[in-house]
């Protein structure tokens, strides 16, 4: 394994983030998306995704890939994307709301609710200050599957719209961010476009490819950022 893709900004690295590839380790500040740990998976995806078998997350049926990447980190900030449905990462602080669209998490739920929240669980020590900004993070996507879902558009199912990474990432303390369950490369493009160094880590070549892919169409004027 290797590195896969690298450019002023983003460098991407294709292999394990705790076994082969800790260049992530000497970044600033963690803001990643890590396997949940609750087996997730749904079968065949519909037409939207060419009816390809969907064989769930790696490393999702545990914790442990979040938790040991999460000890590696130590005391540095981060922002961790998590789930209610498992248990929550060691030591976080607060917990901040991704609002995603309305009809996100219908399928499988059988009361009046829409699961259309997910947890983001603030680790490690930031810099003191005063509040400014809310702790729920919206979108402006309408939809985040189907055809025109955000997580169609990046080709994963778990993909984060740029617009929530974007809001996230700006909060952050300054330095380089790192992201060790890359994924479709959402923290990726969204720290480029804030003019900001980032590294990341990714199990699947697949994923590498899509987010080589992304990266390379939504070129930016690098210029205009210093």
């Amino acid at each position: 394994m290797s590195l896969y893709y690298q450019d002023d900004y983003v460098t991407l690295y294709h292999g394990d983030c705790i076994t082969e590839h800790r260049e992530w380790l000497d970044a600033d500040v963690l803001v990643t998306d890590p396997p949940y740990g609750i087996g997730w998976k749904r079968g065949e995806r519909k037409a939207a995704f060419n009816g390809a078998e969907n064989k769930g997350i790696a490393n999702d049926e545990s914790t442990h890939a979040r938790d040991s990447a999460v000890e590696m980190w130590g005391s540095g900030p981060g922002l961790v994307f998590g789930s209610i449905q498992a248990a929550y990462p060691h030591g976080w602080k607060r917990m901040l709301v991704f609002e995603k669209p309305l009809h996100s998490g219908l399928i499988g739920s059988r009361v009046p609710w829409f699961r259309n929240w997910e947890p983001v669980f603030v680790i490690g020590e930031w810099p003191d200050q005063t509040p400014t900004r809310s702790a729920v993070v919206k979108t402006g996507w309408k939809f985040a599957s189907g055809y025109s879902g955000y997580a169609t558009k990046a080709g994963h199912s778990h993909a984060k719209p740029n617009d929530v990474m974007e809001e996230l990432i700006d909060a952050c303390p300054p330095g380089v961010i790192a992201d060790p369950f890359a994924g479709s490369g959402s923290t990726l493009i969204a720290s480029r476009n804030l003019g900001r160094k980032a590294i990341g880590v990714e199990l699947e070549e697949k994923y590498c490819e899509i987010i080589a892919k992304r990266l390379d169409q939504q070129v930016i004027d690098f210029g205009a950022l210093m």
